[in-house]
């Protein structure tokens, strides 16, 4: 068996275009592959991205087809990312999360280590979310979100740590959760209150 070559990250991002990869690395400061300890691994990038100015991809990073992410993105360690996910601007996420399919993450959306989100998910601009219920107090185990497949969340929400959002539910702008939101339900308010969803709501995402 012959050996195998794996591509250089140029290569999987911007074909033979090197002098264009030069180009942008220089005058829009992408870091794709950000060494964060020895011997971590580049990340893997699949078919067809478009990772925009001041973006910075750490190393031991998996990443699936037609990513698209805005500006000043940070995507940290021990990420895995599936196909058709767009990262919005100033969108950080810690590391040690799996984020699903065709999952619409929008601006300035905080996800901490140990994040999950399954796919068809809609996470509105400025969504907030933890992964310490105590944070600097007392010793916890960190968790972070569990989003099931095809959940919205609202622009300005802000979680506690470990809250699940169910399959098909819908967290209204400005909510804050403090517990878990069953599946195809509302959690509305500020502590977030559980209401049955509108008949109209029970639809999938349109991603």
């Amino acid at each position: 068996m012959g050996e195998i070559v794996m591509p250089d990250i140029r290569s999987l991002l911007f074909g033979d275009r090197e002098e264009e990869w030069i180009r942008k690395r220089e005058t829009e400061n992408i870091i794709i592959g950000y060494g964060y300890k020895k011997f971590s691994k580049p990340p893997i990038i699949g078919k067809n991205p478009l990772i925009r100015s001041n973006t910075v991809i750490y190393n031991d990073v998996t990443i699936g087809d037609n990513l698209r992410t805005g500006h000043n993105v940070l995507i940290r360690e021990k990420t895995t990312i599936g196909d058709d996910v767009l990262i919005g601007t100033n969108t950080v996420i810690e590391g040690h999360s799996k984020i699903g399919d065709n999952v619409s993450i929008q601006s300035n959306v905080y996800l901490p280590k140990k994040s999950y989100i399954e796919d068809n998910v809609f996470i509105g601009p400025c969504a907030c979310f933890t992964n310490d219920r105590y944070p600097v107090r007392v010793k916890y185990k960190l968790r972070g979100p569990i989003i099931r497949k095809g959940a919205s969340i609202g622009a300005n929400t802000t979680f506690l740590s470990n809250i699940e959002v169910g399959e098909g539910a819908i967290v209204a702008a400005g909510a804050v959760v403090t517990r878990n939101v069953p599946p195809w339900s509302l959690a509305i308010g500020a502590p977030a209150k559980i209401k049955a969803l509108p008949p109209k709501l029970r639809v999938p995402n349109r991603i």
